[in-house]
């Protein structure tokens, strides 16, 4: 008689919920806790009532930010009870302590190790041979077609008004051989746009003295340029180039070497660059380089090299000291720079940042009306500017499609390749077809404009 087959029991995962706030290079830090959990056996949970330990992975850039973090971790615990807290926030453990002494642990920027021990003590890890545990280019909080790339930790910068580098340390680029890698693997696991990001992309390697790793046979620096180029020359399962999007780009003379490349089709025509102001004055109180009257000149000779090239960038009003005469400055210097993409921040003091000795607050009035005022002239630009596109041809990334309405006409949300996700405009596509998919990317004729989206229609085959 043939023995009677004994069934594997499989122990049950444990569930960790994660809830991430802040900037996409923290986005980035939660996607890598999570593969390192996935990976450990833990299942993740959608919500707080399934998951056995919730992570709360804060930002602590501004006071807003920090209160915000503190309102997550407080709904965490009241919704589930079990909650570890790791980001920038990290390095305020006392206050967390505080404030929510049930806190499991509280961790720094980006210490995986200790956030995944934390999570094992809290919750430990089921074992067993028989569990499929991590996709091909690990988890991800963000859409399968577009992907955030972290190539740097931390800043060299000292700007007044910023505490990044004690939040999160000095530059410390990562190995090129090992973003490329890390790139390879997320292109073939189906992304379709890759956004390059750190504090300071422009700075990538410097702490290494741009030292040269063998990639596919050959040495390549790690130097944004050489960066770039090497990441154009990837290829998705159908063997096109994904879109390669550069963000926090400081605008040091090197920059210009890029653009060439955004010309040649192996970089996107796009630049994140973070001016802050224009201003003289402001920018020297702010500890930057001021430098925007030959900015200028550079943006000009860009647009001639890649025509389509598009320009993003935030500004800080009412800075400690800044005039009117300052702010209309900046005001004059946006209508010759013609950015396509701007956005706006009210000056807020940070614990700990330099900017809080100034003399000469602006009173929260006039900040306000100055923040109105600048968001009305880069309204009117970004309007111009769109109406422009009106009538070309554009390929867009496809990140939406809806239902069919009750006539069974199917829209959808896209971007150009002006507009990065969550932070820039769309593209509102009307009558597409039901076979289209996240991720395509398709050639669409652009019908109509306002002051931040396009609205089309696919081109007929």
């Amino acid at each position: 008689m043939r023995a009677p087959i004994m069934a594997t029991k499989i122990e049950a995962a444990p569930k960790v919920g994660m809830v991430s706030l802040g900037c996409p290079k923290a986005l980035v830090d939660s996607e890598r806790i999570l593969t390192k959990l996935r990976a450990d056996g833990y299942a993740m949970s959608p919500d707080y009532e399934g998951a056995d330990v919730v992570l709360v992975n804060t930002c602590g850039f501004l006071d807003s930010a920090k209160e915000e973090s503190l309102e997550a971790i407080g709904e965490a615990i009241a919704e589930n009870g079990r909650v570890i807290v790791t980001g920038c926030m990290g390095n305020e453990a006392e206050l967390i302590r505080a404030r929510f002494p049930e806190v499991l642990a509280v961790t720094g920027a980006h210490q995986y190790e200790d956030v995944v021990a934390a999570v094992h003590q809290a919750a430990p890890p089921a074992r067993g041979a028989f569990i499929d545990l991590v996709p091909e280019g690990g988890l991800k909080l963000t859409p399968r077609h577009y992907s955030y790339l972290k190539i740097s930790e931390g800043c060299n910068h000292s700007c007044a008004f910023c505490i990044i580098p004690s939040l999160r340390g000095k530059l410390a680029s990562r190995r090129v051989d090992a973003v490329l890698r890390e790139a390879e693997k997320l292109v073939s696991a189906g992304t379709k746009e890759l956004l390059v990001i750190s504090q300071d992309t422009s700075a990538y390697g410097v702490d290494t003295r741009h030292e040269a790793r063998e990639w596919k046979g050959r040495q390549v620096r790690a130097h944004m340029t050489d960066l770039a180029r090497e990441l154009g020359q990837l290829r998705t399962s159908e063997g096109k180039a994904p879109w390669v999007r550069l963000h926090y780009v400081y605008p040091y003379p090197h920059v210009d070497d890029v653009i060439p490349l955004m010309a040649e089709g192996l970089l996107t025509p796009y630049l994140d660059i973070p001016f802050q102001h224009a201003a003289p004055s402001v920018l020297k109180s702010m500890k930057r380089p001021a430098n925007e009257a030959k900015v200028l000149e550079r943006i000009r000779n860009w647009r001639s090299i890649a025509p389509d090239i598009a320009i993003r960038s935030s500004f800080v009003v009412g800075f400690p000291g800044e005039t009117e005469a300052d702010f209309q400055y900046l005001l004059n210097w946006l209508e010759e720079a013609q950015l396509d993409r701007v956005g706006a921040f009210r000056f807020e003091p940070v614990e700990g940042a330099a900017a809080n000795a100034l003399p000469n607050p602006v009173p929260e009035e006039i900040k306000e009306e100055r923040y109105q005022r600048i968001m009305e002239k880069t309204a009117a630009i970004s309007a111009a500017k769109l109406a422009a596109k009106v009538g070309r041809v554009l390929p867009v990334i496809i990140d939406e499609v809806g239902e069919p309405d009750e006539d069974g006409s199917i829209g959808a949300t896209a971007r150009s390749q002006a507009d990065a996700p969550e932070i820039d405009g769309n593209v509102f596509l009307r009558d597409v077809p039901a076979h289209l998919q996240s991720g395509d990317i398709v050639e669409v004729t652009i019908e109509d404009a306002d002051e931040h989206d396009l609205f089309g229609a696919l081109v007929a085959n």
